[in-house]
């Protein structure tokens, strides 16, 4: 059986990046938040428990996700968004497990935003964090999306600070510009190959 290997990192930290060198390595990516938004239109079950809490108004007429309705339905609505979560969650778990076990590789990787608040991180072998310094992640952030320091870290509370998921993580990457990170991944790679031989 081949290991499973999360990855995340708070917003900004660069964790697709890190991703995307381990998918040239062969290594297979299960993105959850690209998952989780297909899920949101195609799975029939999960649609119909949006809209039986949300309201019809969560899709527009062509059966897609009003986003923006959604958002304001959960934005600075703490029990609202783990409602949320509570529908979504189970679904892109299930299907991360059911995509990990199709696999024929070495060790696959999932990566996931809320890795360690959802709890899925149980299901891995090993999970890996990366990190970078906050004001490197808000630049990083302000100049891919556009948006004010101020909405940057509005997003940032809304995950666990990284001292908190350190605690959980079995292995770290410092993504902090200064540090290369190639040599970090490379190094991560031998050692989960190196547990299947």
């Amino acid at each position: 059986m081949h290991l499973k290997v999360g990855v995340t990192g708070g917003i900004g930290s660069g964790k697709s990046i890190i991703c995307r060198i381990f998918g040239t390595l062969g290594i297979p990516v299960f993105d959850a938040d690209i998952a989780a938004r297909q899920l949101m239109t195609g799975n029939v079950r999960l649609v119909a428990a949006i809209k039986s809490e949300f309201g019809r108004e969560a899709y527009h007429e062509d059966g897609a996700l009003n986003r923006a309705f959604l958002a304001a339905q959960v934005f600075g609505h703490e029990q609202r968004l783990k409602k949320l979560n509570s529908l979504v969650h189970p679904v892109v778990i299930q299907a991360g497990e059911e995509w990990a076990s199709s696999q024929d590789t070495p060790y696959t990787i999932k990566e996931a935003a809320l890795l360690f608040e959802s709890g899925s991180f149980k299901l891995n072998h090993y999970n890996v964090l990366v990190t970078a310094p906050k004001s490197v992640r808000i630049d990083r952030v302000m100049a891919r999306d556009g948006v004010t320091a101020e909405q940057v870290e509005a997003r940032m509370e809304q995950q666990w600070p990284d001292e908190k998921k350190k605690e959980l993580a079995d292995f770290t990457l410092v993504n902090d510009g200064v540090r290369a990170i190639i040599p970090q991944v490379l190094e991560l790679d031998r050692f989960f190959r190196s547990k299947q031989s």
